[in-house]
């Protein structure tokens, strides 16, 4: 991983900020990547811009969620609550990553939305459980959520912020004093930014990778990935009837992702 003074040392890519995005992205743009900051991860089969450590990350992780809790009201409902213990426990050890101390919280608010933060702590609100029709569908939103952490979209995020230039500034801070007063700020790259109203959402590409992976979570842990069809089917049109639900607000709720999800359910051979 790079320090800051290591990262301000590499030669600037000369282009735009939406070019350079997505050459990141695609994997295209080569300064970095000779650098050695890249890493291949097995559950996306592809190599990822790293230039924040795991450590780093982490360390910002258990921030931004004692601030969530801090900030939110948590909901006392005993049956919200096992449910999401239930369900989440077993999307949890369904993904393989033993090394998280997951944490499923529901927050009381009206609010369709969830979040994950990259140590597998996760917010869900009691507006998207009470949307949710039964344990499978709400293993489609947690398995969604666990396919970003399984993904590491918001370490190669940051990393992307940072190599564009975009976060150089908020990346020395935070990453020298690690301070909780830039744990606002940061939750916006960590992909937690609706708690905070500071969003910077996952690419369409992270999206359709958590949807993918997410399903395959699902059935492992026996749950049935048909119901994930029918839940973001159920967001969509939600969507179409006004103001789409916040957990689609960062999301592709078009048809790429039903036929893209519909596509891998069948590759599966998934019913």
């Amino acid at each position: 991983m790079l320090s800051q003074s290591e990262f301000d040392a590499l030669p600037k890519v000369r282009m735009g900020r939406r070019e350079l995005l997505a050459g990141l992205a695609a994997g295209t743009v080569f300064p970095f990547a000779a650098t050695g900051c890249t890493a291949e991860n097995p559950a996306l089969g592809r190599r990822q811009l790293m230039l924040v450590s795991d450590d780093q990350i982490a360390q910002l992780s258990d921030q931004t969620w004692q601030a969530a809790r801090q900030r939110e009201r948590v909901s006392n409902d005993p049956a919200l609550r096992r449910q999401a213990d239930r369900v989440g426990s077993r999307i949890a050890n369904a993904s393989g990553m033993s090394q998280h101390a997951w944490e499923f919280v529901v927050f009381d608010s009206d609010e369709v939305n969830a979040w994950v933060l990259p140590n597998g702590k996760v917010g869900l609100y009691r507006g998207l459980m009470e949307t949710t029709r039964n344990d499978d569908q709400l293993a489609t939103v947690i398995g969604h959520e666990a396919g970003h952490v399984a993904g590491r979209h918001a370490q190669e995020r940051a990393s992307q912020q940072m190599a564009a230039g975009m976060a150089t500034g908020l990346a020395a801070v935070a990453l020298d004093q690690a301070d909780v007063q830039n744990a606002g700020a940061w939750a916006g790259v960590l992909g937690a930014g609706l708690t905070f109203g500071v969003l910077l959402p996952y690419s369409r590409r992270h999206e359709l990778e958590a949807d993918r992976l997410g399903v395959d979570y699902m059935a492992r842990a026996n749950y049935r990935p048909s119901e994930s069809v029918i839940f973001w089917q159920s967001m969509m049109d939600q969507s179409q009837r006004g103001a789409p639900p916040a957990f689609l607000s960062t999301h592709p709720s078009d048809q790429e992702r039903m036929n893209a999800l519909n596509s891998h359910i069948r590759s599966r051979g998934y019913a």
